[in-house]
């Protein structure tokens, strides 16, 4: 498993656990659900900007989106 897609469905489980649906999140975000649908699923990678944002709509840590075994 990749490093984006590990990352995506940390951010999946961040979202669900926080009762939030994808379109929810892409509405934030200014993007379709399909758009944002990509970063969960590691098609895109979030960049620093978006990495931020999600940590402050989720209430979490870059650790938590980061938070992997190499």
């Amino acid at each position: 498993m990749d490093i984006a897609k590990i990352v995506g469905n940390n951010i999946k489980d961040a979202r669900k656990l926080k009762g939030l649906t994808q379109s929810q999140v892409a509405q934030i975000f200014r993007m379709t659900q399909q758009q944002y649908s990509r970063f969960e699923n590691g098609v895109f990678e979030l960049n620093y900007e978006q990495i931020v944002k999600i940590c402050e709509i989720l209430d979490i840590t870059p650790n938590e989106i980061f938070n992997f075994d190499v």
